[in-house]
């Protein structure tokens, strides 16, 4: 075996997605199990390089987890010929211009979504990575969660007949950040800072219903700011500028339908924190991050309506759990891997920065929508 060391700027690894899922779940799990096997007698081992702005942060987490390079100054670490590519899970206001920095350097690029805060900035990140000759993928994970590839196993096996519909439920309560502590940065809720639910949420519906049901064609949406006050890391309290809920309706190719909502200030009451109910003339399904349940045609029930008896019996208890016939790595790790492969062994990877792109147009055009009160056409992109 021929032990190949790829270096790898991880900017914004002091924030809690770049930390515990890219840092921690995927690039130094690829370390603990001695790197990644290309199969032709080469194992990559990834050598990260912690990148951000707080100093003392960044040696903090490379003491931890025994790590020799961190920086403050990118341009300094995008300017070293060893370091092959660059990650980025900045803030979104913050991802645009160091992308481009690392494309003109170039270095392969791998990024958190969205990729940039409009759909021409997107557009032009990936003309530019293309005239590079670089390559480059968005991260798209839940398409890696273990409910949904059970999903896509079931829909790729004919399981549905003719899908007619999806709905999907996502969120839960974020406090407010006075009395309990929030759970998400206070960003996340300034538009002047990129916040806002449809930025962070229409990406991943987007590549979600492209990747398993059809391209969206047209969505109507509906945001609102249901807390308006919030508390932010210095228990000072703020004004929320940004949308924390958006109910959406989106048409697919193929005459589906897709309704999802998406709630920071939702109170869950659902088996996990994320579920799609997919209803088809052959069957039905509800998936979540781990789960899937199943209703086949032949095995529905017969529901009757009337409200003044008592149900005898449990509607869950009327469906079947899909088996996991398969072990299930981390969703985060998985797509490294397969990006990690494309990059070395020209592996195949279509999830680049046009279809990152598609997540910010569809996140765009929701926010239009709603500001315009109207439903809007999603035309297809191209470079």
């Amino acid at each position: 075996m021929t032990r190949k060391t790829v270096r790898i700027a991880m900017n914004g690894v002091t924030g809690r997605m770049g930390y515990r899922q890219h840092l921690v779940r995927s690039i130094l799990a690829l370390r603990e199990q001695g790197g990644l096997d290309l199969g032709d007698g080469t194992v990559l081992w990834p050598e990260p390089i912690l990148v951000g702005r707080r100093e003392h942060a960044l040696k903090a987490l490379a003491e931890r987890h025994g790590l020799e390079r961190w920086a403050t100054d990118v341009d300094e670490v995008l300017a070293d010929e060893t370091v092959d590519i660059y990650f980025d899970a900045q803030v979104t206001s913050a991802r645009e211009e160091a992308i481009r920095k690392a494309i003109a350097a170039g270095k392969h690029i791998y990024t958190e979504k969205p990729t940039a805060t409009g759909l021409e900035g997107a557009l032009e990140l990936a003309r530019l990575a293309n005239a590079a000759g670089i390559k480059h993928g968005v991260v798209q994970d839940k398409l890696f969660l273990p409910g949904l590839l059970k999903l896509k196993r079931l829909i790729d096996g004919g399981f549905f007949g003719r899908i007619l519909s999806v709905r999907g439920e996502f969120g839960y309560w974020v406090f407010e950040g006075d009395w309990q502590e929030a759970q998400r940065p206070s960003w996340n809720y300034r538009a002047e800072d990129g916040g806002g639910i449809v930025v962070d949420m229409f990406p991943h519906w987007e590549y979600v219903l492209h990747e398993l049901f059809g391209r969206v064609k047209s969505v109507q949406a509906l945001t609102a700011t249901h807390i308006p006050q919030r508390w932010d890391e210095q228990d000072k309290p703020y004004d929320a500028t940004a949308d924390d809920a958006a109910y959406g309706i989106f048409e697919l190719d193929g005459g589906a339908i897709a309704q999802i909502n998406s709630s920071w200030a939702v109170r869950v009451n659902r088996d996990e924190l994320v579920e799609f109910q997919v209803d088809g003339t052959e069957g039905s399904a509800v998936a979540g991050l781990r789960n899937c349940r199943v209703q086949h045609r032949s095995a529905t029930p017969k529901p009757v309506w009337n409200p003044d008896i008592p149900a005898t019996y449990s509607f869950r208890d009327q469906w079947q759990e899909v088996p996991d016939n398969a072990d299930f790595d981390n969703g985060f790790k998985a797509q490294w891997e397969l990006f990690l492969k494309h990059v070395y062994a020209d592996a195949p990877y279509h999830w680049d920065l046009l279809a990152g792109a598609r997540g910010v147009q569809l996140a765009e055009l929701g926010l239009k929508s709603s500001a315009e009160g109207v439903r809007l056409d999603v035309p297809e992109i191209s470079l």
